[in-house]
């Protein structure tokens, strides 16, 4: 098989798995690291590039033309954030998105939420 065969089979499959429910995802630095890294051992075994090799991410990137996961994810939150605001004010996701619970937090760092992540602006 070719490159051009592999890479549009690595982004209908792996790349649609590795993104999958990823509107909701509350991503980590440790989650981000973890999905560029399995994107770019993919991309280097399609290259036939090893880590020996030392040749950074950003260039197999350019000869692949392939784009960030990460960065893919975080496009894919926003455009469903602006989908859930286009929503009707009865439906689940928007509830859930303008839900505000009563109380306190805990005591301590506050958990990361899914607002947060995308400067969420009330």
């Amino acid at each position: 098989m070719n490159k051009e065969t592999k890479l549009r089979i690595h982004n209908i499959t792996a790349k649609a798995a590795l993104k999958f429910g990823s509107e909701a995802w509350i991503l980590k630095k440790r989650e981000e690291q973890r999905l560029e890294a399995a994107q770019m051992k993919f991309l280097r075994h399609l290259l036939g590039i090893t880590k020996l090799d030392k040749v950074k991410n950003q260039c197999i990137r350019e000869k692949t033309g392939a784009q960030n996961t990460v960065e893919e994810i975080k496009q894919y939150q926003k455009k469903w954030l602006q989908h859930v605001q286009r929503m009707d004010t009865n439906r689940i996701p928007k509830q859930a998105v303008r839900y505000r619970p009563k109380g306190q937090r805990n005591i301590g760092r506050p958990k990361k939420r899914w607002r947060d992540q995308l400067h969420f602006a009330d």
